[in-house]
């Protein structure tokens, strides 16, 4: 049996894009920047200087705030779509000697919110950080 390919092959999530090394998210969250937008907090990290491959992503949800496991499942699979379908257009908006290594993204939210508004708040607070990475030009000074 032969396996049709999928229609859009480059919106998978693998697990090479995924950050899981206890030690890089140690220092993600020590030495990393962070941008905020409700319901979101963005913690980056910029990788060595030449490297233009795929950033490594987590996605995170308190335990204090969300005490069931299913919902706290829920808020992260809603978060990995948001950024699996986006993925691209959120890249394409960084030069690649300027995408992160490493991302994590943490809601901060103390209630659920539907998938439709937590896509567009995943792509308000990656444009901001898209915003901060960009340098500002010099004004003339007189």
């Amino acid at each position: 049996m032969e396996r049709l390919p999928s229609p859009a092959p480059d919106q998978t999530f693998r697990k090479h894009e995924r950050l899981t090394s206890k030690k890089q998210i140690e220092e993600l969250f020590k030495r990393g920047s962070s941008v905020y937008l409700y319901p979101f907090r963005l913690q980056y990290m910029p990788g060595p200087p030449g490297q233009s491959a795929v950033p490594q992503v987590l996605f995170s949800v308190s335990k204090k705030n969300f005490r069931r496991a299913v919902d706290r499942n829920t808020l992260r699979r809603r978060m990995r779509e948001a950024w699996r379908t986006g993925r691209h257009q959120l890249l394409a908006d960084l030069s690649p000697e300027k995408i992160p290594a490493c991302i994590a993204f943490v809601y901060t939210a103390k209630e659920p919110v539907s998938f439709a508004f937590m896509k567009k708040k995943l792509i308000l607070v990656w444009q901001r950080l898209v915003l901060q990475e960009e340098p500002q030009p010099k004004g003339n000074r007189e």
